[in-house]
């Protein structure tokens, strides 16, 4: 039994399905999953001393490598000044202040642990602010575990096949009306069936909890158009695109520009840390300036503060080296694998834009949850147990996104090329 197996039963005993996180299972690809020892650079350890190229990045927050020397540094620094105050302190105005300096729609933020935290607490001060219930989702994005965004929800649900979730009462769903990706026409159909009623729409810019799946053109814009013209509000999720795509994230790409945005995952470094944040008049409605409530005792945690200064700080000094290169990088991975899949024969449609990107085991062109549902799973599960038996890890999900970092290079893709030349010619 390897260390990993053991470490995996040990664990099965004490946590369900031995994980934090479902995904991490690999119920979805067969297998166990490996126990990650150390990380470092573009590369993964597990206990077994097996070495592994890392194409998920802990889930995009890693972009620029892991244990990147500056941000070691800024965590060492501020857990010798205490791990957690509970108080105010200076980190969270210097990070917020790089946080505006990048998303010009952000004119007052406030810092959660989570990006579940980000979308629940934006949700509820849309509500609080316009004064009604309804909510707006699309099928397949995942805004975190919050019951009433659970309805079709992308990430681990699309995974595990899981139509929504037990223990959320029908009272609690009621007010989400989960719509197609890329359809404005559903948009209005909604609105014009409850006028007045809706809150808010939320929405993944660029889906990556369903794969990565890009908005059509004219999409973004349409949905602030609808939004504007009916006096609801829209919420960009940039949990997962924010600094990923650009410094300003989809919104900077697409130039749109929503009332509210929710951040996480590349924006605290790498530790726990979410935000929302938006229009001024908005986010005063929160406590204790208005009469929306939302609280958290390790909100604005020092040590992810400190983490997040350093990433951002990088980014934004080194803004064109690191866009470009991640650039180049991710294509060349992306599109070299789809070449080696056309010439093995194998339906594959390539989705990616920057960083993130998504290899759909299907001949469809995917546009919405619906035509990702159309990928081979199999097919997929058994791609991604090939390429962890050559040294590199995927998501082990086909419904979840992939990512790089700084730290990938011209060596790192040429020996991810080589081990999918490899893993196609298995079948």
């Amino acid at each position: 039994m390897t260390k990993s197996r053991e470490l995996q039963v040990r664990a099965a005993g004490l946590l369900p399905g031995g994980v934090d996180s479902p995904v991490r299972a690999f119920r979805a690809v067969g297998g166990d999953p490996p126990f990650v020892e150390r990380a470092h650079g573009a590369y993964l350890w597990d206990a077994d001393g097996n070495k592994y190229l890392d194409c998920f990045g802990s889930w995009g927050p890693m972009i620029l490598g892991h244990a990147f020397p500056p941000v070691v540094e800024a965590i060492q620094a501020a857990a010798a000044r205490g791990a957690s105050f509970g108080a105010s302190h200076r980190y969270e105005a210097d990070l917020a202040e790089l946080v505006t300096k990048c998303f010009p729609s952000v004119e007052r933020l406030r810092f959660v642990s989570s990006g579940t935290e980000a979308c629940m607490s934006a949700i509820r001060l849309a509500r609080g602010f316009t004064g009604r219930k309804f909510v707006i989702k699309f099928e397949g994005c995942y805004h975190g575990h919050a019951d009433s965004l659970l309805v079709k929800a992308g990430s681990g649900i699309a995974t595990l096949g899981i139509p929504g979730s037990a223990g959320v009462p029908e009272e609690t769903a009621m007010h989400t009306l989960a719509l197609p990706y890329n359809d404005l026409a559903a948009v209005e159909t909604a609105f014009d069936a409850h006028p007045g009623q809706i809150a808010c729409i939320i929405v993944e810019p660029v889906v990556g909890n369903a794969g990565t799946i890009i908005p059509e053109p004219g999409y973004l814009a349409g949905l602030r158009k609808i939004t504007l013209a009916h006096g609801s509000l829209l919420i960009l999720d940039e949990v997962m695109t924010g600094f990923r795509l650009s410094l300003g994230g989809a919104q900077q790409i697409y130039g749109i520009t929503p009332d509210l945005t929710t951040l996480g995952k590349i924006i605290g470094g790498g530790l726990p840390c979410g935000a929302f944040g938006g229009r001024a008049d908005v986010m005063e409605f929160l406590a204790p300036l208005g009469p929306v409530y939302q609280a958290g005792t390790l909100s604005g945690n020092p040590l992810a503060m400190c983490a997040g200064i350093a990433t951002l700080s990088h980014l934004i000094e080194h803004q064109g080296a690191v866009y470009t290169g991640l650039e180049n990088t991710t294509r060349a991975i992306a599109e070299g694998v789809a070449g080696i899949a056309r010439e093995a024969g194998i339906a594959m449609t390539t989705n990616r834009i920057g960083s993130m990107w998504t290899w759909f085991f299907t001949g469809v062109h995917v546009t919405d949850f619906g035509s990702a549902s159309t990928s081979d799973t199999a097919a997929f599960g058994r791609f991604h147990h090939a390429m962890m038996e050559a040294g590199v890890w995927l998501p082990p999900s086909q419904f979840e996104a992939a990512f790089l970092s700084t730290a990938h290079g011209e060596r790192e893709v040429e020996y991810l090329l080589e081990a999918a030349k490899s893993a196609f010619a298995q079948g």
